[in-house]
């Protein structure tokens, strides 16, 4: 073999070397500086370039795709993660208590909304078979909201009349119940004195003589806000009646504010929740109707007086699930204590326990079905939260709010695509 072939070798097998050093550059950033980084001296070539590893010195630190410098990789990752999430909690604590303090400032129109659009719920199916009927929409609406008020003037009424009747009897009873009460003070277990009993006594006068000032202008600010609630009345009836007839324009018109991405899912979530609700209050209303005709046969049976008045308020209680109607149920109790004695009382207090366990055992979740299935965790704590923000107002709109909540929530995070409405129109920017 000539010189001039192995020549020619040698800067073959030098090219070839070259090549395959630049080839596991590429493909492993990270190798050894001495596999990739540095030429080999029996091949020579060109000098490295700059991107090449130098020996002696210690690369820099990979940057997280997360961090914006290369300080924060100095940072464990677990810690920022957490610093995240605060930050994150504490902007959503901020507008939470601001949202708040918004509704609380003007609560005298959020209640009076929220009411109607429970009655709104409830009503919205008698409407929709007056409209099957080839009733006008206006007409319609303006029967159902007109029969529904006419009903609850007539039950207030009917309680009114029966409450003014039974109290001259109930006074008198209260009056030999608390004699009995001091009797039993006397001769029962704790053996008090005459005197000590006046001692009480006059210690409770004091209490209530000291407290008149409290109490009167308990009453007096109750009084000034009279014309607030008469305010709220009026207000409740017209937005029902406006959400009667035109609820799906009022929606419409609130969706198409928003993003046309969006509007699909918002509008399916928005109907979803509004049968949830719908099929809540009438399931609600139903449940405490039984409960109301189940307390109530038992205090006619007993001949316990004011047994429609309490009938009527354990059926509002009814309403505030879980403790309305057992509270309700307490009054009807201590009513029987003071008229009938203590045997009626203990059986009126087992039937209000009865129609308890019948309510949350069988009547729930046959009638609200899984639809609006709530944790009963979930429901305490709402109207606990309800009571502290907004009194009795938030403990009757708190379980509806929830389950509302849980069912947008549901439908919002759903993968699935809203169907499409029979009404849209899909414009194509060329025929496929």
């Amino acid at each position: 073999m000539s010189r001039f072939e192995r020549m020619r070798g040698r800067l073959r097998r030098a090219y070839e070397s070259g090549r395959e050093t630049a080839r596991t550059r590429r493909t492993d950033p990270e190798a050894a500086p001495g596999e990739a980084g540095v030429a080999s001296p029996a091949a020579p070539g060109p000098a490295a370039s700059p991107e090449a590893a130098v020996v002696g010195v210690e690369p820099p630190a990979a940057m997280h795709s997360s961090t914006v410098s290369r300080d924060d990789t100095e940072v464990p990752h677990a810690l920022r993660i957490a610093a995240a999430w605060c930050w994150r909690l504490i902007v959503i604590g901020i507008v939470t208590w601001a949202l708040l303090k918004i509704v609380g400032t003007i609560s005298i129109v959020i209640i009076p909304l929220t009411v109607a659009l429970l009655l709104s719920a409830l009503l919205a199916p008698a409407v929709g078979w007056l409209l099957r009927a080839r009733l006008p929409r206006s007409l319609a609406t303006a029967v159902v909201l007109v029969g529904g008020l006419a009903a609850v003037v007539g039950t207030l009424t009917l309680v009114v009349n029966e409450f003014i009747k039974g109290v001259p009897k109930l006074s008198e009873k209260s009056s030999e119940g608390v004699r009995q009460i001091q009797d039993w003070f006397k001769t029962g277990p704790l053996h008090l004195s005459d005197s000590q009993l006046d001692r009480y006594i006059d210690e409770a006068q004091n209490w209530i003589n000291g407290n008149t000032e409290r109490f009167t202008s308990g009453a007096l600010s109750t009084a000034t806000t009279l014309a607030e609630v008469l305010t709220g009345a009026v207000l409740v009836l017209f937005a029902t009646f406006f959400f009667l007839r035109d609820g799906n324009n009022i929606w419409r018109f609130l969706v198409r504010l928003l993003p046309v991405a969006a509007r699909w899912k918002v509008d399916d979530a928005g109907r979803a929740s509004w049968a949830t609700l719908g099929a809540y209050v009438r399931a609600t209303v139903l449940v405490a109707f039984i409960d109301a005709v189940g307390i109530g046969i038992f205090l006619v049976l007993f001949d316990v007086p004011f047994a429609f008045p309490l009938a009527a308020l354990v059926f509002l209680g009814a309403f505030i699930p879980i403790v309305g109607a057992f509270l309700s149920g307490v009054v009807a109790v201590l009513v029987a204590l003071v008229d009938s004695g203590p045997v009626t009382a203990l059986i009126i207090l087992g039937a209000v326990v009865g129609v308890q366990q019948v309510e949350g055992h069988v009547l729930q979740p046959l009638i609200m079905g899984r639809a609006v299935a709530i944790h009963p965790l979930a429901v305490i704590i709402g109207i606990a939260a309800g009571v502290v923000l907004a009194g009795i107002a938030g403990a009757l709109v708190a379980v509806p709010l929830i389950a509302v909540l849980n069912t947008a929530v549901r439908r919002l995070a759903a993968r699935t695509v809203p169907d499409t409405p029979p009404d849209a129109v899909v414009v194509a920017s060329q025929a496929p």
